[in-house]
């Protein structure tokens, strides 16, 4: 999409947010910077779909915080203080996304050659926890490394007896400086470093990228590229909620359940091999068309076969799930997070529909390419909880709605006739509109993912900056998991089920 542009100064720009918040719907998908002589915010509407990019220009390396007045860009600042030594003043509680060893601490990786120069060089990235004081308070540090085969991230907690008083969250052990490589490469190679972002996100990343780049050059997608896109996008939320369910079950101690459940998630990896030639969708997407394995059309009818299977499997396996005592109780009333605390924070995905969000990219920016499925926003039916419980309902809703729209997917595909386009090459060009920002936007399976570019006067990328949605929601994790029992901290992290990789780009 191409945003409409804004500029404005420091304190207005407080009142033109404002007045955009006030709208139905409206709100923030991302602030980040181009150089590190402003800072910019990425204003989604999904009603009229007039989205503008909001550039507040900045007099020198500091500015005033946003964050009081508008929660959700607390951590978006911390990045921008780590990634531009753009200092937010005032900020509620200031200190670095990354560990220091991320980078060299008296580096700023994104800034401008001429503003590193012109900045201050103290950028000491010093992170302190938050001690929580009083008797009997003791800290229980889980991570970097797991006990589990996961990714690398630290949690604090600080205890009295068995209940969370505090969570402090700490990242950056894997950040390896992707938005910075991408503006280094060929744009028309751009499609494989994005897809490597966060490999289980692969496909809505090549989706998000790939909408980017055609609404930057101004490409029209047909209806069956929509329909494949669609496809490949519903089988990876497919594969990963079975993914998150299957863990979630491995933690409240159901191994049967969980064993099932890894299994089903090969048939839905084996489907994703089927229409795209890569269990993960790797080179399926990619901008203007999508590329078939050897230029082989799918056999539709055969996919579409194998999934009524492993619909009812799953329907069975989870309905048990659900409804067993020893699930329900350890699930209902632990790691809630209040609506109002859900829209204040930006929550996205998952845990904001759980908790009463009614925010879903699909029926928001897509409902183009969805509106002849099936799709139906999974909403808790009976008023937000926002616990544990309502997340792992979510997500096992959505699941089974995403193996209807595919049905209804690949049913369309195999009355239409791909051969054509089998053996279309799109021509791109090979240097990109000057001075333009466009962005792409897409569900991904943990919510809203955000890909924004900017090229300079001479068709260059600028500056590549990619929103994932786990971005929005480790604050949430942070928030639920006070007030409950430490042996609750796991269910609590596996309900959100977040990117670690995704945060450290």
């Amino acid at each position: 999409m191409i945003p409409d542009i804004l500029r404005s100064n420091n304190h207005s720009a407080r009142t033109v947010l404002k007045d955009f918040l006030k709208k139905e719907n409206c709100r923030i998908g991302m602030m980040s910077s181009f150089t590190g002589k402003e800072i910019f915010f990425l204003l989604l509407d999904p009603s009229n779909s007039r989205n503008q990019v909001l550039i507040v220009d900045l007099d020198g390396a500091n500015y005033s915080s946003f964050s009081s007045e508008f929660p959700q860009l607390h951590w978006f600042e911390r990045s921008i203080k780590d990634l531009f030594d753009l200092t937010p003043l005032g900020h509620p509680r200031l200190r670095s996304n990354f560990v220091e060893s991320a980078f060299d601490p008296e580096l700023a990786p994104l800034q401008s050659q001429l503003e590193f120069d012109i900045h201050t060089k103290d950028r000491s990235r010093n992170f302190r926890f938050m001690k929580v004081g009083g008797e009997g308070i003791y800290e229980v540090p889980v991570g970097p490394v797991h006990a589990g085969i996961i990714e690398p991230g630290h949690f604090r907690l600080s205890c009295l007896g068995e209940y969370i008083q505090n969570l402090e969250l700490r990242f950056g052990y894997l950040h390896r400086g992707v938005e910075n490589t991408i503006i280094k490469m060929p744009w028309k190679k751009i499609r494989f470093a994005v897809e490597a972002a966060a490999s289980d996100t692969a496909c809505a990343n090549a989706l998000a990228h790939a909408r980017a780049i055609e609404s930057l050059i101004d490409i029209e997608i047909s209806d069956s590229e929509n329909l494949l896109r669609v496809a490949a996008l519903e089988i990876e939320r497919i594969a990963m909620h079975i993914c998150d369910l299957g863990g979630m079950a491995v933690d409240l101690g159901c191994a049967g359940v969980a064993s099932t459940l890894s299994r089903l998630r090969g048939d839905a990896l084996g489907m994703a091999e089927g229409l795209s030639g890569s269990r993960f969708l790797r080179g399926f997407i990619t901008p203007g068309q999508t590329r078939f394995k050897n230029g082989n059309i799918p056999d539709f009818a055969n996919l579409r076969s194998l999934i009524q299977p492993l619909s009812s499997e799953i329907e069975f396996i989870v309905d048990w799930f659900l409804e067993n005592a020893q699930v329900t109780e350890r699930l209902a009333g632990v790691g809630k997070v209040s609506h109002n605390l859900a829209h204040d924070f930006g929550l996205v995905g998952v845990a904001a529909r759980a908790s009463g969000i009614a925010y879903d990219v699909r029926e928001a920016f897509e409902s183009a390419a969805y509106s002849r499925s099936h799709f139906k926003m999974a909403l808790e039916e009976n008023g937000p909880s926002g616990d544990c419980l309502a997340r792992t309902k979510i997500r096992f809703r959505e699941l089974i709605n995403s193996l209807c729209i595919l049905e209804d997917t690949f049913a369309r595909l195999a009355e239409q006739d791909l051969t054509a386009q089998s053996d279309l090459t799109i021509s791109l060009p090979n240097v990109l509109p000057e001075d333009k920002i466009a962005f792409g936007i897409t569900e991904a399976f943990r919510g809203e993912l955000i890909h924004l570019l900017k090229t300079d006067k001479r068709g260059a990328i600028e500056r590549y900056a990619i929103k994932d949605p786990s971005f929005n929601n480790w604050t949430a994790m942070a928030i639920c998991a006070r007030g409950n029992l430490l042996a609750d901290f796991p269910v609590c992290n596996k309900s959100f089920a977040l990117s670690y990789s995704g945060h450290d780009l």
